[in-house]
């Protein structure tokens, strides 16, 4: 099974289709990993494998992959998994998409290496007005491990602090949504953990990006998901020959 290691993370991963790439950064809150999408109504590795080299991962203590946990932990030990996949991989630029946790994940890595993503998918953005206390995904990931004698329980509170200290999409300030120039397309929640405002926010913040309200059953989301094909398309570089 192909693994990737970076330092301490053993981060499992797999790959479909072929073509220009695209990293997905699945649902699931903490415990985001790849059969998240096989659950998906919608799920882009079976539905964009026809046309794209489309790479799935789970995230550290995530599905089947493992890392230590620290005090230190935070979104810049994933963002470090996920440059070291597509440097693993040997992906120069790619598309991404990511669902609920995925959007803050999507977000830092346009901010760190923004010549590298080509364009977005943010499917149900997770975020908070308020600075987030309600610890209860954090505790259900929490409960979900395997054996991590090293994580005591200050060790666990610092690394809630770490990741949810900030407001809006915990990962990226407003100021940067607001200078972000890769065509985005969004794609709202309408729940508590994936609140419409954030998602509005980052649509009227953002340089370039589309907005679908209604994307969720039936025609709207057949419709919705066309659009996204679309958008993907339109926005892969062309590589001469």
């Amino acid at each position: 099974m192909p693994y990737l290691q970076n330092g301490d993370a053993s981060i499992y991963y797999e790959e479909y289709g072929v073509g220009y790439p695209i990293l997905l950064f699945a649902p699931g809150s903490l415990n985001s990993s790849i059969d998240w999408w096989h659950r998906s109504p919608w799920d882009p590795t079976v539905e964009l494998a026809s046309e794209y080299r489309v790479i799935a991962m789970d995230q550290r203590n995530a599905g089947r992959s493992r890392a230590p946990i620290s005090a230190s932990d935070g979104w810049e030990s994933f963002l470090s998994d996920h440059i070291a996949l597509l440097d693993h991989l040997g992906v120069e630029q790619a598309h991404v998409m990511g669902g609920c946790i995925g959007v803050p994940f999507a977000l830092r890595l346009i901010q760190e290496q923004p010549s590298r993503i080509s364009a977005a998918v943010l499917q149900n953005p997770s975020g908070t007005i308020e600075r987030r206390t309600d610890t209860t995904s954090f505790d259900r990931w929490r409960e979900s491990l395997p054996d991590h004698p090293e994580a005591t329980e200050a060790v666990f509170k610092a690394v809630f602090d770490n990741l949810y200290r900030e407001t809006f999409v915990y990962t990226v300030s407003r100021d940067f949504v607001g200078s972000c120039g890769t065509p985005l397309i969004i794609l709202p929640g309408n729940d508590k953990a994936h609140p419409l405002e954030i998602a509005q926010e980052i649509h009227r913040l953002a340089r370039n990006s589309e907005f679908i309200a209604d994307w969720r059953e039936g025609a709207a989301r057949e419709a919705a998901f066309g659009r996204v094909r679309d958008f993907l398309r339109s926005n892969t570089p062309v590589v001469s020959k």
